[in-house]
This record gives structure tokens, C-alpha cells and sequence, in this order.
């Protein structure tokens, strides 16, 4: 396929956004682009649903796509417009969504009991239960965390984002899911090489600490052990991932050496990679082995105490 370069959207002047579905005619090197998003997708089918970011920094790498935050903007413009038209699936790509609030409700004793058959068929032990440690996942973009949560869930570590820094509600119940453990809490994150990024981890780990260093009964037990997972210097020079300077408007800039670089430049391959192998880092593979084995065992277990009929 031809490289695609920065590419500028169509707007039509007077017109308001298109609402629902509806048609569209790209011109002929937006439907190259479109062609290009499609194999991206294509190729990384494992790892569904990819951020509009990724896709743009997969772009830039393989089909020679301007590394602008012009390009990018435009890339975003397009994207809506093709899962508009029906050309690229809407679960295939993820934004920062809704946050829902919401009970389960159910039509009637069958309904009920269908849902309860599913929930045996998925059975799955909490895999930390006996492990040294409880590790959680952290990500600064939400749109990552369905990616994320393909890999960790693996190990019953569960995904957490706050889409940027994290609000003091958010740094309590950290402290209070800390306490209320057996065994210290691994953090893991995953964010931008930037001044905001690296700040975003250092002050939710400086005030989640300072709680703890109050409130912790067990100091040796009630602790924090913060990780960063990514993005890396030693990433960025091992993945070949581009830089770009720091923002001037970056209120943090003061003191940063060197250029930038966004966690989603990590192809969705070297990003679980590196989730994966951080998390077995911290956990014991024995004690994980034997909740899988009990899993399968509880599973027919729990199928057998279902009414009869329920599916």
C-alpha cells in the first residue's frame, strides 16, 4: 500500500456533525488510510479494542504517517467517520467511555438462573489468595484498560485508570484496599514518558505513602511497593519508539532532560509483553498453578448444585 501522509479532514462548512450512522464518501487517499487502519486491525485482532493512539503510532511506523498532532486529530476525524459509514467495527477501537452506575436486574426466577449458569461456566478463583504479594494495575489512559485487563486477569489482578491524576477519593480507597490485605500491595503502572506522566504515579504513590505511614498497623504488611511497567527509557531505546519534545505549555517541563514519548507508542504485542512479565515478577507460579487445578475441580462442583433446567 502507498504511504499515507498527514492527511486534512474534510469539514463541511455550515453543516453540523453527522449523528447515527450515515454514508460517506473518503476521498481516494482517505481510503488508503482506511485500508491501512484495516490491516492494522487485522493484524492485531488479539488484542481488540486498540486505542485511536495506537492506531496512529502503528501507522506512523509502518506506513510512514506524519507524527503530528495534526495527523493525529485528523486520523480521529476519520475514524469516527468510518465506524459512522459502517466500515470499521465499533468494538474495534476504544475511547474513554461512559462511566455507568448500575444494579443487575433480572425478568423472573428463569431469567435469574441463566445468569447464575453463566456465572458457573466462567467460575474463576481469586489466583492472589496465598500469594507474598497483591499486585494491582494501574494505566493513565481508561481506553487501555480492556487491553490490559486481557492479560492481567490472567493472574485475578485487577485494572484500575483514573485517566490522568488521580483524585483523593481515589488515593483513599487505594489506602483502604491496602489495609484491609494480608500481604503488601504492588502497584504496577502504565503511562507517558513525560513530565505529567512520571508525575502522575509519583504523586498518587507520595499521598497514598503518607496515609499509610499514619494508618498502616502492620507496617510490614500494610505497604505500597510502586512499580512503574511503562513507558521506559530502556523501553524507548529497545522498541526503537519515536520521541518528541516535551510541551512547552507542560506546567512540569521545569527540570526535563530529553524528549517524550506516550505509553501507547508500545505495539499491543511488546505492551502485554512487558504487563505480563512484570506481574509473574511478583507472582508465586506454584500457588497459581494450584488455584487453576481447584478452578476447574470447583467449577464441576458448582455446575452439579445448579437446579435442574438452569443452563
Amino acid at each position: 500500500m502507498a504511504a499515507v501522509s498527514e492527511i486534512t479532514a474534510c469539514r463541511e462548512v455550515g453543516r453540523k456533525r453527522p449523528k447515527g450512522y450515515c454514508d460517506w464518501r473518503p476521498t481516494r487517499r482517505i481510503k488508503v488510510l482506511i485500508e491501512q487502519v484495516e490491516h492494522v486491525l487485522v493484524e492485531h485482532e488479539d488484542y481488540l479494542p486498540l486505542t485511536c493512539r495506537q492506531v496512529f503510532y502503528i501507522l506512523v511506523g509502518a506506513f510512514e504517517f506524519a507524527k503530528t498532532e495534526n495527523a493525529y486529530a485528523n486520523l480521529c476525524e476519520h475514524l469516527v467517520r468510518a465506524r459512522r459509514a459502517r466500515m470499521i467495527p465499533f468494538d474495534a477501537l476504544r475511547d474513554d467511555g461512559a462511566v455507568v452506575m448500575a444494579e443487575r436486574w433480572f425478568d423472573g426466577p428463569v431469567g435469574f438462573w441463566d445468569h447464575v449458569g453463566r456465572q458457573v461456566r466462567a467460575y474463576e478463583r481469586d489466583k492472589q489468595t496465598g500469594q507474598a504479594y497483591y499486585v494491582e494495575l494501574w494505566c493513565e489512559a481508561r481506553g487501555m484498560m480492556e487491553q490490559l485487563a486481557r492479560v492481567a486477569h490472567e493472574y485475578s489482578v485487577p485494572v484500575y485508570s483514573c485517566g490522568g491524576f488521580s483524585s483523593l477519593t481515589a488515593n483513599r480507597m487505594i489506602v483502604d484496599r491496602i489495609l484491609s490485605r494480608s500481604a503488601p500491595t504492588v502497584m504496577l503502572h502504565v503511562g507517558d514518558f513525560d513530565p505529567s506522566g512520571e508525575s502522575i504515579f509519583e504523586a498518587m504513590v507520595e499521598d497514598v505513602q503518607s496515609f499509610l505511614a499514619e494508618d498502616a498497623l502492620l507496617p510490614g504488611v500494610h505497604r505500597l511497593i510502586p512499580e512503574r511497567v511503562a513507558l521506559t527509557p530502556e523501553q524507548i531505546e529497545r522498541y526503537e519508539i519515536p520521541m518528541a519534545p516535551v510541551k512547552g505549555s507542560d506546567s512540569r517541563a521545569a527540570g526535563w532532560t530529553g524528549g517524550t514519548a506516550q505509553a501507547e507508542a508500545l505495539k499491543p504485542p511488546q505492551l502485554a509483553c512487558e504487563v505480563r512479565d512484570a506481574i509473574e515478577r511478583w507472582i508465586d507460579a506454584d500457588v497459581l498453578q494450584e488455584h487453576v487445578e481447584l478452578e476447574r475441580l470447583e467449577r464441576v462442583e458448582l455446575a452439579g448444585a445448579l437446579p435442574r433446567g438452569a443452563s
